[in-house]
């Protein structure tokens, strides 16, 4: 049998509070409405952390990593690696992730690390994951595991934040195997334009804009375009086309073609990009998961897509099934994942 990977499982954790529509339309003072929240902005409800140290960034990882341990019956002495796909905002700065999931569920022989491609980072590392398992004979085992909660840092009186306003809370975590025989991570493929690295991010709070007395308030709504114009023009000249060609990419490195694809995994993006993604792709809303009871929490939309996917039986035996996102920055991904047991 050749060398490959394979998905094991998967692993959950969503904090209980919700946000509505319709309390999202009121913090924009009314220049949303929850119709336009609701038809256009595609959120009905979403994820939002409580005041409880379980809704902590790594808090929210670890809790997931427990979920997948318990869902898939790996024993954490096995895990060889854990990539962290955890946002930078987080408990404490300057501490790792993937070492405080490390702790909590005793996975005393692995070693981990903290990557970050904002929200593709789940599909970045499900490729660093694959080629560490196929590269190293000594690593067997990698949990790809994080947290998200930068909702936290939106200003809904902001009108150029609205491409946030989806912005939610949880965490997830995925685990791969060598050789497992089943459920195999097939190609994947991945376009950055650093032209656009500094045109959305948090704005206070860094070394350029640290926070004083005086903006301290500030700061903690503060994730902003930096640049709107430059990138909303650039974006809207490329980012189609780079999300097709990552696909395209993915499914020849996979011998497959659009044709294949069963099922779409998929960030959550604006009503009227999902729809147009699934009508370019010839697939239809029953052949997806649209996030608008959860809102868009970052690089976890697809690990909690393909928990819901396989829990409402979209994702079977057999199932092709291609998984983008694209974060700020600005980076496009994809990868191909076949369900079910390995074909001889």
């Amino acid at each position: 049998m050749k060398d490959h990977v394979g998905i094991v499982g998967t692993g959950i954790y969503l904090p209980k509070e919700r946000m509505t529509a319709k309390e999202i339309s009121e913090k924009t003072n009314g220049v949303w409405t929850e119709e336009a929240v609701i038809e256009k902005l595609g959120i009905k409800t979403k994820v939002v952390p409580s005041s409880s140290l379980s809704d902590g960034t790594q808090e929210m990882g670890a809790l997931a990593a427990l979920d997948a341990l318990k869902n898939t019956g790996i024993d954490p002495l096995d895990i060889d690696i854990i990539l962290s796909v955890s946002e930078e905002w987080k408990e404490y700065p300057l501490t790792t992730s993937a070492l405080y999931v490390q702790d909590r569920i005793g996975a005393i022989n692995a070693w981990g690390i903290d990557v970050q491609n904002r929200c593709c980072t789940t599909v970045s590392a499900l490729k660093m994951a694959k080629d560490m398992l196929l590269a190293d004979p000594e690593v067997n085992v990698v949990m790809v595991v994080g947290g998200y909660r930068n909702g936290d840092f939106v200003d809904y009186s902001d009108k150029n934040m609205s491409m946030m306003f989806n912005l939610g809370a949880g965490g997830g975590a995925i685990i791969l195997k060598k050789n497992y025989g089943k459920n195999l991570l097939l190609g994947s493929h991945m376009i950055s334009d650093g032209s656009l690295s500094r045109t959305a991010g948090v704005e206070i709070g860094g070394i350029i804009n640290p926070i004083t007395k005086e903006n301290m308030d500030e700061a903690k709504h503060s994730l902003r375009l930096l640049d709107p114009v430059k990138m909303k023009n650039r974006l809207n000249d490329v980012s189609m086309p780079n999300w097709y060609k990552c696909i395209d990419e993915s499914l020849r490195k996979s011998n497959l073609e659009r044709k294949d694809i069963d099922f779409l995994n998929i960030l959550h993006i604006k009503r009227s990009g999902h729809l147009s993604m699934l009508n370019d792709l010839g697939l239809t809303e029953d052949q997806t998961i649209y996030l608008e009871d959860y809102g868009h929490i970052g690089q976890i939309d697809q690990i909690l897509t393909l928990h819901l996917a396989l829990e409402q039986g979209k994702v079977k035996d057999g199932t092709v099934m291609a998984m983008i996102a694209a974060g700020i920055g600005y980076v496009w991904a994809a990868n191909i994942i076949q369900w079910g047991p390995m074909k001889s």
